[in-house]
């Protein structure tokens, strides 16, 4: 929380990935809401359009991370952490960056 709380005051923009079960528990379990996270986006496409449960944060396609360009992005599938990198190659080359909580907060 220190680290998402620290980024935040210093005006940097953080986005989430994944709309998993094990996401939405950390979410809830830290309350970490639409103060600190401003969307999350996901994959799959019968997420998209819908909200995370208790914290009600709207699901977007993976794209808008391109069009957006937050800073950060919260990566709430950590367990498919290669997967993601890979597949967001680009937004990584433009310069954003994943925070991963588990098993120790890293950014990458």
């Amino acid at each position: 929380m220190s680290l998402l709380q620290g980024l935040k005051e210093q005006g940097k923009r953080i986005a989430a990935y994944g709309a998993s079960a094990k996401g939405s528990t950390l979410l809830n379990y830290y309350r970490i809401g639409g103060d600190v996270i401003d969307y999350v986006v996901d994959r799959s496409t019968v997420k998209q359009g819908l909200y995370t449960p208790g914290t009600h944060l709207k699901i977007h396609a993976p794209e808008k991370l391109l069009e957006d360009m937050p800073d950060y992005v919260l990566l709430l599938t950590w367990n498919f952490a290669d997967e993601i990198y890979e597949q967001q190659a680009e937004y990584r080359k433009r310069g954003g960056r994943f925070i991963v909580p588990v098993p120790s907060v890293r950014v990458v």
